[in-house]
């Protein structure tokens, strides 16, 4: 008993013996299951502290690289939004010398200002909050950059208000008029270079249009025109809104977004002195581009501009464009 008290061994065959080795043998144990728990415990400790480590890192990296991307779209439209404010005297917004070929005369009585983008030019009345016309040079160059991989992706990009454009809309505006953004100047053709992406999806570049017609009918003229710009090397293009007597009109805020009655595109391939035009009612409208030739001299009518007189006014075969 005194051999157990000062912690010795005991004699072995007596039953205090058996007993106090046994509570010893139980305590060592214990106690070894104690250390091992311990260091398991230890082990998984560092194990989430180094994974914890990992997840900040991971976050920390990943709010750098929104913080990029945000400081680089701010960048961009710090770019857009740098665009010269409007002359009074001209009407003219940026100081750029347009291509002659896309200068189009709106009459003295409808509200105009002029805005050149870094591809297009845009004749915008301030009143309807849509653009008059749109004109832009569509090379074989352009197309081929455009299709090629690696062309700008149109879901970056989001439709935005030019500020220094008076009376352009916000994006919004749209919102619950059963209206599209409808491009004049279309995406397709503007994904070569990233200015001129984002630029295209200036509400400068919008009007009102249909879904069916801008989604299907109207989209397929683009593409078909695309096609027609590579093959022929280089066009002009004009698009812009019909407007009829009396019109209706759209907005969020205050409806005042004028909607068009019909649409229409003038077409000019410099290289083969030959030019065409389209209409286009802003509803869906089935069937063959050849449905809707009309001559550029029919847009004059019906619009009020006044296209180049390098421009052959009276053409409309659409066996010249196949």
């Amino acid at each position: 008993m005194a051999a157990l008290l000062l912690g010795g061994a005991l004699p072995a065959g007596t039953a205090l013996g058996d007993m106090a080795t046994t509570q010893w043998s139980a305590a060592a144990a214990s106690k070894s299951k104690k250390k091992k728990n311990k260091k398991k415990s230890k082990k998984k400790k560092n194990k989430k502290q180094k994974k914890n480590k990992a997840n900040k890192k991971s976050r920390k990296k990943d709010k750098k690289s929104r913080a990029g991307r945000r400081q680089q779209q701010s960048a961009t439209m710090s770019t857009l939004a740098s665009v010269p404010t409007v002359d009074a005297a001209s009407g003219r917004v940026g100081s750029a010398a347009p291509n002659s070929l896309l200068q189009v005369t709106v009459p003295g009585r409808v509200a105009n200002t002029v805005v050149n983008y870094k591809a297009m030019t845009v004749n915008f009345n301030p009143q309807l909050r849509i653009p008059n016309c749109v004109a832009y040079e569509l090379t074989a160059t352009m197309v081929s950059m455009t299709d090629a991989p690696g062309h700008e992706v149109r879901k970056n990009y989001n439709y935005a208000q030019d500020p220094a454009v008076k009376g352009c809309p916000g994006s919004w505006e749209y919102r619950g008029s059963g209206y599209t953004r409808g491009h004049m100047a279309p995406a397709m053709d503007m994904r070569w270079d990233k200015t001129t992406m984002a630029q295209c999806f200036m509400m400068t570049n919008m009007c009102p249009q249909e879904e069916k017609l801008n989604n299907d009918h109207w989209r397929r003229l683009e593409e078909r025109i695309h096609r027609w710009a590579k093959r022929d090397k280089r066009l002009i293009i004009f698009t812009g809104p019909i407007m009829g007597n009396s019109h209706l009109k759209i907005g969020k805020d205050r409806a005042d977004i004028a909607v068009p009655e019909a649409f229409f595109k003038v077409l000019y391939a410099p290289g083969q002195g030959r030019a065409i035009a389209f209409i286009y009612a802003n509803k869906p409208c089935p069937g063959s581009y050849r449905n809707y030739a009309v001559t550029v001299q029919e847009v004059e009518r019906r619009t009020g501009l006044t296209f180049p007189s390098a421009i052959p006014k009276r053409q409309c075969n659409p066996g010249d464009w196949e």
